[in-house]
Parts: structure tokens; C-alpha cells; sequence
């Protein structure tokens, strides 16, 4: 109890008392983050409506992945990608091995699946009567989808607020193809591992607050726009 006792102190201490690493860890987590979670989202969006619209040859069995895709296991991710970075990989050349660039392609491919396997599962729920009375009333294909979108947008939300959660929290695939360097590849996640390996548990349990803190305002700004939308 006093380990987290003083980690509760040392979090508002490095809250507030000006930590320059501890900012620098910060503001490293969330551009990480929110540039996968964006990415995954251009990708998610799409394919997710392809997926969810579409009626091709092949396509249970690219759901099949993409389901499969939402349980990926960070470690195996960041095997994958430390294999095709590293110097002697099919992209070694590209010198990303332990970038923050590294640490986004690795989130990306860990919350891409979830964007879409979300995006699929909220535009099939729509009832199939919606695109047809929308094509029925001269829309376009494009302006069909958009209006599905908005029609969709509180469980889209939601599966923005996934995407985002399975990558801020993530430790594994950070660790590999990152390689936890200080001032350069180092986020919180993988500072609390650090820290906890040292046996500075206060701090390691300060960080894990501030983790869990900034999770909280990025999904609590989400959440009120997701409301907002709701209640329109």
C-alpha cells in the first residue's frame, strides 16, 4: 500500500513539477498513438465499408482475417514488423528499425484490424431498406456511403475509441521494434516496464496513472462527442 501510496504522490509530482523526460515520454505516447490511430482509421473506414457493402468473391474469408486481425498478440506484431525493419530485412534499407516511424507501423497494424472489423459490424447492423431507399432517391454511391457513415457514427465513434485503446496500451510490439531508447523511442508503456524492472515502483505506478489519465481525457473528449451525436 505504500508503493501506491507514493506513487500517487509522485504522479501528481510528475504531473506538475515540470519532469522534462516525463513530458517528453507524454507527448512521445500520445503523436505515437493518435498518428496510428489516424492511419488506422483511413484504412479502417474504407475497408471496413467494403467489407460491410461489398459482394464479392473472397470476402468471408477477408472478414475471417480481420476478425483474426483484432486478436493479433502485440508480441507476434512486433516479430513480424522487427523482422521486415531490420537491416537485413525487405525494408532494412528504409533504416526505421527503432524510430518512432517503427512504432507506428507496428500500432497501425494492430489497430487497423480492430477499425475495421468495427466499421464492418456497425454498417451491417444498418437496415439493408436504408441503401435502397437512398439509391432509390437519386444518391449517388458515394453520397449512399457518407449518409451511412452519419447514419453509424455513434458505434464508428466507438470503434475510434478501440482503435485508439488497443495501441496507447500496448507494450509488446513498442518494445521491439522501438527498443525502449531513452529520449527518442521511449513511451509510457514501455517507461513503466523500465521502471518496474529497476524496482522503482513508485514511479513505474506514477506513470501507469498518467497512463491511465490521459486514456481517460482522449476517451472522455470522444465520449462527449459521441453523446453530442446522440442526442442530435
Amino acid at each position: 500500500m505504500e508503493a501506491i501510496w507514493n506513487g500517487l504522490q509522485n504522479a501528481f509530482t510528475l504531473l506538475f513539477g515540470g519532469d522534462s523526460e516525463v513530458w517528453q515520454i507524454t507527448a512521445l505516447s500520445l503523436g505515437v498513438s493518435g498518428t496510428a490511430t489516424l492511419i488506422s482509421l483511413l484504412l479502417g473506414l474504407p475497408g471496413g465499408t467494403l467489407l460491410a457493402l461489398g459482394r464479392f468473391p473472397g470476402r468471408s474469408f477477408l472478414m475471417s482475417i480481420v476478425n483474426t486481425g483484432m486478436a493479433l498478440p502485440p508480441v507476434v506484431v512486433g516479430l513480424v514488423v522487427s523482422i521486415f525493419l531490420w537491416r537485413s530485412g525487405p525494408l532494412g534499407d528504409l533504416r526505421l528499425i527503432y524510430t518512432p516511424a517503427a512504432i507506428v507501423i507496428a500500432q497501425v497494424v494492430i489497430a487497423a484490424p480492430v477499425v475495421t472489423g468495427l466499421t464492418a459490424a456497425s454498417l451491417q447492423q444498418l437496415d439493408p431498406r436504408l441503401r435502397l431507399q437512398l439509391l432509390g432517391l437519386g444518391a449517388s454511391r458515394l453520397q449512399m456511403i457518407l449518409a451511412l457513415w452519419r447514419e453509424a457514427r455513434l458505434p464508428l465513434l466507438a470503434a475510434l475509441m478501440a482503435g485508439f485503446g488497443s495501441v496507447i496500451s500496448e507494450v509488446g510490439a513498442s518494445m521491439m521494434v522501438g527498443g525502449n531508447i531513452r529520449f527518442q523511442t521511449r513511451v509510457l508503456t514501455t517507461a513503466i516496464v523500465l521502471e518496474t524492472s529497476r524496482g522503482e515502483f513508485a514511479r513505474a505506478i506514477a506513470l501507469g496513472v498518467l497512463l491511465l489519465f490521459l486514456t481517460f481525457l482522449v476517451n472522455l473528449g470522444l465520449t462527449r462527442i459521441q453523446q453530442r451525436g446522440r442526442r442530435r
